[in-house]
């Protein structure tokens, strides 16, 4: 599977949601090397907060058909997925999770609530595999977009 190829079109993904004065986080669902299912952030232009890029990437698969094989799928994200996104990860236990950019306050891995790490919750099985880091400078670059951005907004 070729990652960086996923990982670019989810930055593709995520210049598409600041063009909108949405935090940049594009997501992809892929199975079998298909992509099943494509999100794009938008929670701050629609003001409805679960218009995570993740969450809006699971329903296009769920719309597109695809519920029977999100526990055999990978998540691609530009950023580490918050905490909400987390617990959709574990409910639907996703197999994998690769993404560029931790999020460390409210990274469903970094902060300081492990809901992608913790194995308490018994109806969620394993825990996803996880790879940071992929392509992570260029995620990066964007969010120093959207702090720039937010800083001409004051």
């Amino acid at each position: 599977m070729d990652k960086n190829k996923y990982m670019l079109e989810c930055i593709e993904l995520a210049k598409k949601a600041l063009e909108k004065g949405n935090p940049p986080v594009g997501s992809l669902l892929v199975f079998e090397d298909k992509i099943i299912g494509r999100g794009i952030e938008s929670g701050k232009s629609s003001g409805d907060i679960t218009q995570h890029a993740e969450i809006l990437a699971v329903k296009d698969a769920l719309k597109n058909g695809y519920k029977d094989v999100l526990e055999k799928s990978v998540m691609f994200s530009t950023h580490e997925p918050c905490i909400m996104c987390s617990y959709l990860i574990r409910h639907h236990q996703i197999a994998k999770l690769v993404f560029g950019v931790s999020v460390p306050f409210v990274g469903g891995q970094s902060s300081d609530f492990k809901i992608l790490e913790t194995e308490s919750i018994p109806k969620w099985r394993n825990r996803p595999e996880i790879e940071s880091g992929i392509l992570q400078h260029e995620c990066e670059i964007l969010n120093k977009q959207f702090a720039d951005y937010l800083s001409t907004q004051k």
